[in-house]
């Protein structure tokens, strides 16, 4: 079976020395070689040396990484204690820090309540239960969740019955006979949107 040339280089290096010693112990087989062993042997001391100065010059190379990544963190700390004091100077004055490049606190935007949830429905009901599904809102600020209200019909009262994170509740224990009227209200740390339109059910 034909051997497979190394493509390791530690192989490689392995494999070219048993070749030198091979040559040199058996000149009456391989009496002319195309590399004399002596080339041979020079090639790979020119690897070796090579290699060695490869590993010193990563050595190098890694020492100087660690001393620019110390000498950068230097320089963060320099220009952030600047920066700190050039903004408790002005106070926070944004055209005087653009002087320095830098710029004033930005100003939270203010939580915006949810728009209105819409296309409320009903897919299937039951004796004391119903299910609702409905589309988020169009606009307004992220929704943390939806609540669900009941009211009788006539009445204008009305009674929160469920929370859910999801666009799809099914709600059970729910009076039985009565003419009921449910809607939906997105909520968030604002406040609550305007309430979906209403569904009316009789369970």
């Amino acid at each position: 079976m034909t051997s497979k040339f190394p493509s390791v280089e530690a192989k490689i290096l392995n494999l070219g020395r048993e070749v030198s010693a091979g040559l040199a112990a058996n000149t009456d087989i391989y009496p002319a070689p195309p590399v004399s062993v002596a080339d041979l042997d020079a090639v790979i001391a020119d690897y070796e040396e090579a290699k060695e100065a490869l590993v010193a010059a990563q050595a190098k190379a890694k020492l100087a990484l660690e001393k620019k990544d110390r000498v950068l963190d230097a320089v963060v700390a320099s220009i952030k204690s600047e920066l700190r004091y050039a903004e408790n100077t002005v106070d926070y004055d944004d055209g005087k820090l653009k002087l320095l490049g830098w710029s004033g606190r930005r100003h939270k935007t203010p939580l915006a309540l949810p728009g209105a949830v819409y296309d409320l429905e009903s897919p299937d009901r039951g004796e004391g239960w119903i299910a609702l599904d409905w589309k988020k809102p169009k606009d307004g600020g992220n929704i943390a969740s939806y609540k669900i209200q009941r009211r009788e019909d006539g009445s204008e009262h009305w009674s929160d019955v469920g929370v859910t994170l999801e666009r799809k509740i099914t709600l059970s224990g729910q009076e039985s006979g009565k003419r009921l009227v449910f809607r939906v209200v997105a909520i968030n740390k604002a406040g609550e949107g305007k309430p979906s339109n209403g569904v009316l059910a009789v369970l």
